[in-house]
């Protein structure tokens, strides 16, 4: 499907939409308001729901769904992507201002990871298909992983690629606003928030070690692949500011993932033998993550109850 042409012409969409956001809408650092966080939102699901609309109506309905179905896969896989953004802020002290040119070039970094990760692993597909049942496995082993994992708060200030870096380039003490990089005392010297930006990317590569061979699981399309990851990132900025606020709320959504981390490498896997389609599977990848976001609300919501329950016993008591 990916011809030169099309490459290049959504690259070059991509850059253009990220210079419109960076240079001309948020050239000064702001804090992020709720309406504004959910305004964006709605733009990039716009602009993704648009560019599947073309491709169902240039390249078919199979494409447009294995197209969609990739971008689900890595919207929620992106959710957990959200959380230790969080953490990483929170660890730093990062003013809520400066939160937004850190994701913005954290994504911009993730484009050409994602971008180089696709290629090589199209290429390995290409030239030993056994490769597909490795990332299979993989995908398996990581689902099991992430179920049955304790949930604890990770530390990401504490983190051996920090300690790699300071030991590189002269850190400074102190933030001076947005900049990375600042000349202090006739010397080049790293500010925090280039410490932060590396985390966000780090964080990111193991991120993609889960999602790209999850949508590999669903097409072998590069571009395919490629697209529905690019897509899903775009949006990411603008969700961290929408949900920081309520992903505590979605306690079971990890589970829900490792679970369809497990049904596309299971898929993958079976491939040879059970051909599901990719709409039966976009249907239930779609149920497993309803379910868990469902589950969520209920427990919250009994959480609510049981707590205004015990205040009102203790309220009485006294």
């Amino acid at each position: 499907m990916g011809t030169p042409a099309l490459w290049i012409t959504f690259n070059a969409g991509v850059l253009l939409l990220l210079v419109l956001d960076l240079g001309v809408l948020n050239r000064r650092a702001h804090e992020v308001s709720m309406r504004e966080a959910a305004a964006w939102s709605v733009f990039w699901v716009s602009v993704s729901l648009a560019f599947n609309l073309w491709i169902l109506h240039v390249h078919g309905g199979e494409k447009a769904l294995q197209f969609f179905t990739g971008y689900i896969i890595e919207q929620s896989m992106s959710v957990d992507n959200i959380f230790i953004f969080i953490l990483v802020f929170r660890s730093f002290g990062v003013e809520r201002q400066y939160q937004h040119r850190v994701l913005f070039w954290g994504i911009l970094g993730a484009l050409l990871l994602r971008g180089t990760m696709i290629g090589l692993g199209t290429a390995l597909i290409r030239k030993f298909e056994w490769t597909l049942y490795v990332l299979a496995a993989f995908l398996v082993v990581a689902a099991i992983r992430m179920l049955f994992r304790k949930k604890s708060e990770p530390h990401p200030e504490r983190s051996r690629l920090l300690r790699w870096t300071q030991k590189i380039f002269p850190v400074s003490q102190d933030y001076h606003g947005q900049k990375l990089w600042i000349h202090e005392a006739g010397m080049r010297m790293a500010t925090p928030l280039l410490l932060v930006l590396l985390v966000v990317e780090a964080t990111d590569f193991v991120f993609a070690l889960d999602s790209i061979p999850a949508v590999f699981g669903v097409s072998r399309d590069p571009f395919i692949v490629y697209s529905s990851n690019i897509c899903a990132i775009l949006g990411l900025r603008a969700f961290y500011f929408l949900l920081a606020e309520l992903l505590p709320a979605f306690r079971y959504l990890d589970e829900g993932l490792s679970v369809v981390l497990l049904f596309v490498g299971v898929k993958m896997l079976a491939a040879h033998w059970v051909e599901i389609p990719t709409a039966i599977a976009l249907g239930i990848i779609a149920g497993i993550l309803a379910i868990s976001i469902l589950a969520s609300i209920i427990a919250m919501k009994f959480e609510k109850r049981k707590s205004e329950f015990s205040k009102e016993t203790k309220s009485e008591d006294q």
